[in-house]
């Protein structure tokens, strides 16, 4: 039997205004609203270096143009830097050319950042389109984080699949790029943020202290049940970074570690999984 580890990380969609411009809320109220993003970074990065946990910052390109100066903090607390599109729109909605022109496009403006391309990539609005996978294994990208289907197993993502409204469901082929699974219910988003687009409304403002109990209690039975985990939780820093929800990251924080939790960050945990299950052939 395989030594127990059991790995949490943090994961931190630094989105600013992109994810809210995106979805054509470009008045100044809204705007503020992303730019609050910056103000939390830096109460972020000073918890982290508090407890030595490394975390993995997934940037559009855009907003790395626009706090160029918060992103280089970001790096020099040795943080990871992956891949969140040039803009926030999803690849859904993208044609191939427009999606590999982002694509591109936001690798440059990492690389300018860090000095080297990013291994992973994570879709804006978690919204994969017909031609994300191919393009992520053409240009290199070691994992992805977008997709939900494990909790805290990794696996191989599939390319092929056939979905059919009135058959059975017929299975791709596994391919070399790592998927590192996320959950709508260990994002921050979902939870805390009120939002209105249109006539749809996002109520979000949960007490803090029952997200808390969620996602600690995903990460005990991780411990219970395996050998080897990792349970990645999402957070964007204009919504976690106000003060209730600082005070319950550090609880969380220190309740995972009670747990016996490693914090790697996702390029670190997909290496390990890479190890640990090597692609066949």
């Amino acid at each position: 039997m395989s030594r127990q580890r059991h790995i949490a990380c943090l994961t931190f969609d630094f989105d600013a205004m992109s994810g809210l411009v995106a979805r054509g809320l470009t008045t100044p109220t809204p705007v503020s609203r992303g730019e609050f993003g910056a103000v939390a970074v830096p109460r972020i990065l000073s918890l982290l270096a508090r407890y030595d946990a490394k975390a993995s910052f997934f940037i559009p390109g855009v907003v790395i143009g626009t706090y160029p100066q918060v992103c280089e903090q970001i790096v020099r607390a040795g943080h990871e830097i992956g891949h969140h599109g040039w803009t926030h729109v999803p690849p859904s909605s993208l044609t191939l050319e427009q999606e590999e022109e982002g694509l591109a496009r936001g690798t440059e403006s990492i690389v300018r950042l860090t000095g080297k391309p990013p291994v992973g990539y994570r879709s804006p609005s978690w919204d994969l389109g017909p031609n994300t996978l191919a393009l992520l294994l053409k240009h290199g990208f070691l994992y992805e984080s977008s997709m939900m289907g494990n909790d805290h197993e990794p696996y191989r993502v599939r390319q092929g699949d056939v979905v059919s409204l009135d058959a059975p469901m017929v299975f791709g082929r596994p391919t070399p790029l790592i998927e590192m699974p996320i959950s709508w219910s260990l994002d921050d988003f979902p939870h805390f943020e009120f939002l209105r687009v249109g006539q749809s409304v996002t109520p979000g403002l949960m007490n803090a202290s029952g997200v808390l109990e969620n996602w600690l209690g995903d990460f005990q039975y991780m411990a219970r049940t395996c050998d080897w985990g990792v349970l990645t939780y999402t957070c964007h820093p204009y919504v976690i970074g106000r003060g209730h929800r600082m005070l319950m990251l550090e609880r969380l924080i220190e309740g995972l570690l009670a747990q016996g939790a490693q914090f790697l960050t996702l390029e670190q945990a997909a290496a390990e999984y890479a190890r640990r299950a090597p692609m066949p052939g």
